[in-house]
Parts: structure tokens; sequence; C-alpha cells
């Protein structure tokens, strides 16, 4: 099983799934994406066509043909490219708070957009980010995190904040909301829609937090999407991180299904 983490996290957002999962007898493996922690912060390759490479080298690269792909925010809209760019090596997708590519515009996904606009603006948000040691990246955990839980906690604090110190992590974190807002209109963007109107083909889990400010939990993948099982979860009690802010219901959840999805 391959975990990818969303923004602005990095592997360690697994911490509570990977030893869960090897118990349960897969080898469990989590990486950083490209910009990201130990990976290499290249000046481009920010593109799903780019990161599902990536994706599915990591899973040659560690001996297998294929993987469960387990991904969280941007490190599900890989997770869903993946499944329709590199087929062959997703066995099965896991997207958490991460809706289908295509719906990210439609039934009120557009504020998961919208309230990273800012994000388009060149050079101030990379300060923003780097700014009094890094608050500016609990703010917005703690802001999409459900109200008053305990997510962050000063340790998960302490760790994101410090991992997007390393220059330039930062700005390659960025590129990735900057590719999905600017490809729009140009035809590397046109292509990415089209060619995810594919359906997927292997089995499906969504997992959502109700109380997501970020991204909205109410719309699920149309059927024309996967043609495979499909099964979607609401976890009542968390935000937009419930593999961490709810980690024994969302452990609970995984293993559940991946008894199905083998």
């Amino acid at each position: 099983m391959l975990f990818l983490h969303g923004f602005p996290e990095f592997w360690w957002a697994w911490r509570h799934q990977l030893p869960v999962v090897a118990a349960a007898g897969y080898r469990a493996v989590a990486m950083d994406l490209r910009g990201y922690g130990a990976s290499d912060k290249t000046p481009r390759g920010y593109d799903p066509y780019t990161a599902a490479a990536d994706v599915s080298g990591v899973i040659r690269s560690l001996g297998a043909t294929d993987a469960i792909v387990v991904g969280h925010g941007w490190g599900g809209f890989l997770g869903w490219s993946a499944a329709v760019l590199a087929p062959r090596q997703v066995r099965a997708l896991a997207a958490v708070s991460a809706p289908h590519p295509l719906l990210l515009t439609r039934s009120g996904q557009t504020k998961a957009v919208t309230r990273t606009a800012w994000f388009q603006l060149p050079v101030l948000p990379e300060r923003r980010l780097l700014a009094q040691d890094g608050i500016h990246i609990e703010r917005l955990l703690r802001a999409w995190a459900a109200p008053g839980g305990p997510f962050p906690d000063a340790e998960a604090s302490r760790r994101y904040r410090a991992a997007l110190q390393v220059w330039p992590a930062p700005h390659c974190a960025l590129e990735y909301h900057r590719w999905f807002a600017r490809s729009r209109l140009r035809p590397d963007g046109r292509k990415y829609s089209n060619l995810m109107r594919t359906p997927v083909a292997v089995p499906v889990l969504q997992i959502q937090g109700a109380l997501d400010p970020a991204v909205s939990p109410t719309a699920t993948t149309p059927p024309d999407l996967v043609t495979a099982p499909l099964r979607h979860e609401l976890i009542a009690t968390a935000g937009h991180f419930p593999h961490e802010e709810a980690p024994a219901v969302f452990n609970t959840l995984l293993v559940d299904w991946l008894s199905t999805a083998r």
C-alpha cells in the first residue's frame, strides 16, 4: 500500500495508519510527494501527468507491479490521476477528502479552490508560509480541521511547520495548486480533463469528514466515473484531516474496506 499525503503535510501524516495496515498484513509505504519533505524539490513537474508518473515509479522501485493507493487532499487528487494515467500500477484507491478531480468545480466543491485562490499570487504566498516560523501553516491546519478539535496538537504543528521551512518546499507545495488553477484554459488542462473522464476501473473508497470546511463532503462520485465497486464513508467528527483527527474510526473503515478490495 502506498500512502500519499496532502497539503501542507508530508509522509508523517500517515503515522497512525502505517502500523495498523502493516499489522493487517500489508507492506505499508508513505512517500513524500515531489517538492515535500525529503523528496527532490525540482523547478517543475507539479502537474498531474508528472506526479502520476512519480507514483507509478515509486511503486515499481519498491519491486511491486501495483499497489493500493491511499491519498489525502492533493495526494488523493494524484491518486485519482494515477488510477487513470497509470492504471496498471493502481490496484485500488482510497481517496481521503479528495473528490474526483472533475468534481472540484462542481456541486459546491468550488470552495476548495476559492479558499486557496491567494496561492496564485507570485512570491507573497511563499513569504507568508515562511513568516514567523511558519505560524500560518498551523493556522491553515486549524482552520481546515473540525472546529474545537484536538488537531493539530503541538507536535503536529511543529513538524509540519518545520517541514515547509526548508526552501524551496513552500514554492513547490504551492505549484500543485497553481497548475490546477492556471491550466483550466490551457491545452494541457483540457487534455487532463478529457482523460479524467475515463472511468476508474478499480475499487474506490472515499472517506470525508462531515465538518470539512475546505472540501464539501456532500457530493459523491457519479457512477459513470467509477465502474468498479465504489464506497463512500463520512466521519461525523472530522474536518479535512480525518486520518489525523479521528484515526481510530478512520483505520477501522480502511481495514474493513481492504478486506473487500484485494
